[in-house]
């Protein structure tokens, strides 16, 4: 009798553990799953004309909490609604601060004309003590995205 009771406890314990550990190791994928989508805050848009829209989105790092990289977007319009034509990465990827980006005077320049092809300028806001970046220019044709 002592050595069945013996045997029902160690089979107890070892089921407890296997679904420790299964209950682990589920948890795990599922943080694993929503850590992989980006924190995203649209910093910018503009309609230019009936042609194009163009956004500025910022992309939290998901290695650095406090960098990000900004995503310019032209859309074409197509039955009625807006469509994705092109993307670019504005500057390095994570090469910007997620605070200042996403605060207050993080768009320092964003400029565009409604003529084809038509010119884009964009200066976001580096740190407030550092200032302004260089503006980057850009060209949008055809709905295409080309360095100016």
């Amino acid at each position: 009798m002592a050595r069945s009771l013996t045997r029902r406890g160690t089979t107890a314990a070892l089921t407890v553990l296997m679904a420790a550990a299964l209950g682990a190791a589920g948890a795990g994928a599922s943080s694993a799953d929503t850590a992989a989508a980006p924190q995203t805050r649209q910093i910018a848009s503009s309609v230019v004309g009936s042609d194009y829209k163009i956004t500025l989105t910022a992309l939290r790092s998901t290695e650095d909490e406090y960098a990000a990289s900004v995503r310019l977007q032209v859309y074409t319009q197509s039955g009625g609604a807006w469509k994705e034509s092109d993307r670019v990465t504005v500057g390095d990827v994570d090469g910007w601060f997620w605070y200042p980006l996403t605060g207050k005077g993080a768009v320092c320049e964003f400029s565009t004309a409604s003529t084809e092809p038509a010119p884009l300028t964009v200066s976001l806001l580096l740190t407030p003590s550092i200032g302004c970046s260089e503006p980057a220019e850009y060209v949008v044709k055809e709905g295409r995205v080309y360095a100016g």
